[in-house]
């Protein structure tokens, strides 16, 4: 018998637990806690009940508990109904805020009792002028107040032809000024970065002038605003007063995303030339986007809405393979492209799913494609930055030789010219002249010279690491700059070099070369065209002694080698 009413206790003890479930405690010193697992639902598939209905008997059992973490229900043509209990047990009046974290709702409307017997109804929504909400910010905030020892139901309609969200929290008044100040703060410096990267990558621009700069920037100012429409910050300080242009400009601000990152993807990874198939498709798909935001308007907003969400997700996959093709085949810059992208598409995947109900509404969820879409542009900064450098380096490259060109030796030979005048330290020069050459070109043709040319461009490169400089000087000259390098150590190269170019033979041709070598040792050179003028005077000598040699030129005197002894010749000519 005991042991029955002991059963029937915990019976009655679990109906009131799971009674009172529906009901949240709150305090004066509440912290934003969610309302979701607290929360009762109805949906109503055809949008036509209204409020008296759902508190009716016939309607208020249909309201059922929630019991879950999260509530968002993708994109649906229903309306949902919720309600929720606030219980006050303490012996003062409490003031309280009522958060909807999710600001494009279309329509919402808020129920409160007024303490008089009546209902306190307001009517807001991102399809309504930003003056119906009740607190001027960018979220959804309802003020509530709950008298002494008291418990208040209270009622939200949702409609709306995007993702359907459902994000309530409630707060004291205290607590949710010190998140909002530090939200205030977090988004300043998010939409400030955005900010400092458009004006930035503005003024190299102005020095560069690439055209990949200029779809940067519409990718990023886009982009941005695109997330300022997400978080209600647009609405609430571009357009208040026109809802309108604040849900259609979701729609514009994307596809312009979308068409610049296309174009930009295509610039930065050289999909012209590395990845050509996929660059036409690309190329369809950015003419595609402008007649169909041309024609949204004819359509209607959630089929629209609907589809661009389901393109984003088509073109971020699409340049994603673009982008590994082109780091496969060896793009610099398609490297921080893709680990940009590859951020960003991440962050795409978990928003769609979470749009479409897949993943619950969440601070991570939901902010995880802002994050993410900040630090991608962070990293195609940098991709432009290696493109700009791949450029700058192939305006100094000789495409035949692959080495560096006469521009750059002249840059980098009064570079290290000073550098050594100052601290003191060795630099040397070596001037390199293949022996009739023109010879070569007259009997061989010029495409077998220029295959020579290639040859030698490669032996070069070989034979040198850095800090040496190798470049084609002109013709079928090269010069090559040894940085705290002796004459001694110069010396020694340029045997090798005279040695190891007769044995090349390139396509069966023979070939030697005279090479000239001077050095700053002594401080007898006070401008850096006088070491050059040195050097290939040095190779002059060299081809007047019978050339496949070297030549040394100092300060005091001129000396050759012959291929054995090294003999002194007074610099009668120098």
């Amino acid at each position: 018998m005991k042991l029955a009413y002991i059963l029937w206790g915990i019976l009655l003890l679990c109906l009131c637990g799971w009674a009172q479930a529906g009901t949240l405690t709150v305090s004066p010193d509440l912290q934003p806690t969610s309302l979701i697992p607290r929360l009762r639902l109805l949906e109503d598939p055809q949008g036509k009940l209204d409020f008296g209905q759902v508190r009716s008997p016939e309607f208020g059992d249909r309201l059922q508990p929630w019991n879950r973490a999260a509530a968002n229900f993708g994109y649906t043509s229903s309306t949902y109904w919720v309600a929720f209990t606030l219980r006050n047990p303490t012996d003062n009046p409490l003031s309280l805020l009522v958060r909807q974290d999710y600001p494009l709702i279309d329509y919402l409307d808020f129920w409160a009792p007024d303490g008089r017997g009546g209902w306190r109804h307001i009517s807001t929504g991102d399809r309504r002028a930003f003056s119906s909400r009740p607190l001027v910010l960018r979220d959804f905030v309802f003020p509530v107040a709950l008298p002494p020892a008291s418990e208040r139901t209270y009622y939200l309609r949702y409609e709306t032809q995007g993702a359907l969200n459902i994000g309530l929290a409630v707060s004291s008044e205290s607590a949710f000024l010190a998140r909002m100040s530090v939200e205030q703060f977090l988004l300043g410096i998010y939409y400030g970065g955005f900010l400092v990267l458009v004006l930035y990558n503005l003024f190299l621009f102005i020095a560069v002038r690439d055209r990949a700069y200029v779809y940067y920037m519409g990718y990023a100012l886009s982009y941005g605003l695109y997330f300022a429409v997400i978080n209600g910050v647009a609405f609430h300080f571009a357009w208040p007063d026109n809802p309108w242009l604040g849900n259609w400009s979701l729609i514009v601000l994307l596809a312009l995303s979308l068409v610049f990152a296309t174009r930009f993807a295509r610039e930065v990874c050289t999909a012209a030339q590395l990845a050509p198939r996929i660059d036409r498709i690309a190329r369809a798909i950015q003419f595609m986007l402008i007649p169909m935001l041309a024609v949204a308007p004819l359509v209607g907003y959630r089929p629209v809405v609907t589809a661009f969400t389901v393109f984003a997700l088509l073109v971020g996959l699409l340049l994603f393979a673009m982008g590994t093709v082109s780091v496969i085949r060896g793009s610099v810059s398609a490297r921080y492209f893709m680990m940009g992208w590859a951020t960003l598409i991440a962050s795409v995947i978990i928003y769609i799913l979470k749009t479409f109900g897949l993943l619950p509404h969440n601070g991570f969820t939901h902010n995880a494609f802002q994050v993410a879409a900040l630090i991608e542009m962070v990293l195609l900064s940098l991709a432009l930055g290696a493109r700009v450098r791949l450029i700058r380096k192939r305006g100094y490259i000789d495409e035949l030789s692959s080495l560096y060109n006469r521009r750059f030796f002249e840059e980098q030979l009064s570079r290290e010219f000073s550098f050594a005048a100052r601290s003191g330290t060795q630099l040397s020069l070596l001037v390199i002249d293949l022996d009739h050459f023109k010879e070569i070109n007259d009997r061989y043709g010029h495409r077998r010279g220029d295959s020579v040319i290639e040859a030698v461009g490669q032996l070069i490169r070989r034979q040198i690491r850095k800090p040496v400089t190798a470049c084609r000087y002109g013709g079928e000259e090269f010069v090559i700059l040894l940085p705290r390098t002796n004459g001694e150590q110069a010396v020694v190269l340029a045997k090798r070099l005279v040695g190891t170019i007769a044995e090349l033979h390139p396509n069966g041709v023979a070939l030697t070369t005279s090479i000239g070598v001077a050095s700053l040792e002594g401080n007898h050179f006070s401008l850096p065209m006088q070491l050059f003028e040195a050097a290939d005077s040095a190779l002059y000598l060299a081809k007047q002694r019978g050339r496949n040699r070297y030549a040394v030129c100092g300060g005091a005197a001129c000396q050759y080698d012959d291929g054995g002894a090294v003999n002194i010749v007074e610099p009668d000519v120098l």
